[in-house]
């Protein structure tokens, strides 16, 4: 394979990741989806297709890209996913971020796929807050936990369990989830602040959220990406992301990202400069890649320097 030169921003920083959004349908209803930060939002007939998002990785890993996210909506809901994920070339990793209601239908079958990993949202372990925030019924629930020790069985590990906190609705279940994740060594919590403009309750104060597991925690570790902190705490391993008016999140941001109707995007928060790739050859990947990273900016910038 032909190498390229590295996708860096004007603010030095490395592309290694691509975020790609493959639908918005979904089975359930959270009440805090930001639907991956689209405006609009692509039926089913008008969703990027196989084809481009295999031209689109193959190209980016000539550029030095690393992994692979899917998203949604649920990537689940479509019936191709499993095809998708067999049709990319090898990568450091590949993983989807998914509900968990049909995971247990589909996680050997994307394991021998090439998958490499799963994030399931499980933002409370009780049936009736379950459905409060995302509309699913307790059999729902049910597949959830099932579709967990689906993913865990198949080797679809470290499992990473995202937690969305909402006050007065959750909040008060974080170590609940952690104790949740202690009973295995192959989950892991991420405790995710609220990103919500629809005001469906106030933000948790996450500072003393970080306080309460760093009182906790035996060791600290920072991660590179977006300088997050893991607390390991009694054999649990918790992770906090916070991305709201985060100048460090945005400055050490290495994804780019795709829409569910085949636009690059810079930035979650931001939908100006969209670049369509539909229809486009993988050696036009490479143009609108280059050109969509030479676009991008951190959102939260004001303590980032050029």
């Amino acid at each position: 394979m032909q190498e390229y030169p590295p996708l860096i921003d004007p603010y030095n920083r490395r592309v290694t990741s691509l975020r790609i959004s493959v639908t918005q349908r979904c089975n359930l209803n959270c009440i805090y989806c930001h639907h991956e930060g689209e405006v609009t939002h692509a039926h089913a007939h008008s969703e990027i297709t196989r084809d481009t998002i295999t031209a689109l990785v193959r190209a980016a890993l000539a550029h030095g890209v690393e992994k692979v996210k899917f998203t949604g909506g649920e990537p689940l809901c479509r019936s191709d996913f499993v095809d998708i994920v067999a049709e990319l070339p090898a990568l450091k990793e590949i993983s989807v971020t998914t509900n968990g209601t049909l995971l247990s239908k589909y996680a050997y079958d994307l394991a021998d796929a090439g998958l490499r990993r799963v994030n399931v949202s499980l933002d409370t372990l009780r049936p009736d807050r379950y459905q409060q925030i995302t509309g699913g019924g307790s059999d729902a629930f049910d597949s959830v936990l099932d579709g967990v020790c689906a993913a865990v069985d198949a080797g679809l590990t470290p499992v990473k369990l995202n937690m969305v906190l909402l006050s007065g609705i959750n909040d008060d279940e974080i170590w609940d989830l952690v104790d949740f994740a202690r009973s295995n060594r192959d989950v892991i919590l991420q405790i995710i602040e609220l990103m919500d403009s629809t005001g469906i309750c106030e933000n948790v104060d996450m500072g003393m959220v970080e306080d309460a597991l760093r009182a906790r925690a035996s060791e600290i570790i920072t991660r590179q990406m977006h300088r997050r902190r893991k607390y390991m705490i009694d054999g649990a391993e918790v992770e906090l992301v916070r991305p709201i008016d985060n100048s460090l999140f945005c400055a050490n941001c290495n994804r780019l990202r795709v829409t569910s109707d085949g636009k690059l995007k810079g930035c979650l928060l931001s939908n100006d400069n969209l670049i369509s790739i539909s229809d486009a050859s993988e050696e036009e990947m490479h143009k609108l890649l280059a050109r969509s990273v030479a676009m991008r900016k951190p959102y939260y910038s004001r303590c980032v320097k050029d």
